[in-house]
């Protein structure tokens, strides 16, 4: 090889080791840049909170509640006051007997001015004694006429009509109330049924007569009821060796002190812990859901980067290849100066 050949061939493979280091360099900065990349990723994993799931006990409590005769009493808050007196806050629950509850609905037949359910026709009860036509209609009427009981039907009636009206008809003591009058066939006695009188004439009837949805019907039953009893003063507790509440001391309407035992019980708020368990779920999911996404965003950065440093590799490879051709012409030229220098000295 001659020498300016040699010479353009040592500068090509020079312009070529320039270029693998200028890549090189740039895969390196690509590489620092990915490496970044992942370090954010990193640390948005390490930066986000894990859901924990709700413990049943923080929906759990202790509740102490006492009897009064048939009421039962929890106590709902209970604020020391000082030199052993408390104003406390129950809340009295007690089952009342004779209280308008809701009954099966019925599909009622209508016939002219007139309306029936299973042959019986109904009555609207206006707190007056029947007439002797509603009377001789209704099997029940007559019975009680025959046993001189109708006068305490109209009363018993007249209380119907306020406690359907107090509760289902926002206490408009104008509405009106259709019954009938059903008797048990194993113990001989007579329920009474009530429909409220818009429900009854408001319905679509069909061209038979028949209703085409069920009325809403309501009658006489038990019903658990409650009131609270707010900031009663003057209240004293006692306590036994572990802290536990053991009985109440409460001033009755006339100031008397009345002392009751206490019940403990614990409870638990189901429907709040459920609440709480769901919205775990939620929020669990959400964090897998995002736990996922950042870790295929990871691989992705680690698959680029392996790629990245295969290129490098590579470049490497090329350049001990480069460097090892670049010394044989070095010396090729080294020779050829040396030979040039010996012919002209």
């Amino acid at each position: 090889m001659g020498m300016a050949a040699s010479q353009a061939r040592f500068l090509g493979l020079t312009a070529r080791k320039t270029n693998l280091e200028f890549e090189g360099q740039q895969i390196n900065q690509q590489r620092t840049s990915l490496s970044n990349k992942s370090a954010n990723y990193y640390n948005d994993l390490l930066g986000m909170s894990v859901p924990t799931p709700p413990s049943v006990d923080n929906y759990t409590k202790t509740v102490y509640s006492f009897e009064d005769g048939a009421l039962t009493n929890t106590i709902t808050s209970m604020i020391a006051k000082g030199n052993g007196n408390y104003t406390v806050s129950y809340l009295r629950q007690w089952v009342d007997d004779f209280s308008a509850v809701s009954a099966a609905t019925s599909i009622i037949t209508r016939n002219g001015g007139t309306y029936s359910i299973g042959g019986t026709q109904l009555r609207i009860m206006t707190g007056n004694t029947p007439t002797a036509a509603e009377i001789k209609a209704d099997p029940y009427l007559t019975e009680l006429q025959q046993d001189g009981q109708l006068a305490g039907l109209v009363a018993e009636e007249k209380e119907y009509i306020t406690l359907l009206n107090n509760k289902y008809n926002g206490g408009d003591q104008a509405g009106k109330w259709y019954v009938r009058y059903v008797q048990d066939t194993t113990t001989g006695d007579w329920t009474p049924y009530f429909y409220k009188e818009d429900d009854v004439t408001g319905a679509t009837y069909s061209n038979t007569g028949a209703s085409l949805s069920n009325i809403p019907c309501y009658t006489i039953g038990s019903e658990q009821k409650q009131e609270e009893v707010k900031a009663v003063e003057n209240c004293k507790v006692e306590k036994d060796s572990t802290g536990r509440y053991i009985s109440i001391t409460i001033p009755d309407g006339n100031g008397d002190p009345i002392t009751y035992a206490l019940t403990t019980n614990t409870t638990t708020d189901q429907a709040a812990y459920e609440d709480a368990m769901n919205q775990y779920e939620y929020d669990k999911h959400l964090y897998d859901q995002a736990i996922d996404e950042i870790n295929a965003k990871i691989e992705i950065v680690q698959a680029e980067d392996k790629n990245l440093e295969l290129r490098l590799k590579q470049l490497d490879t090329e350049q001990d290849a480069i460097q090892t051709e670049m010394d044989s012409v070095s010396k090729v030229i080294e020779k050829n100066v040396e030979s040039t220098f010996k012919t002209f000295g």
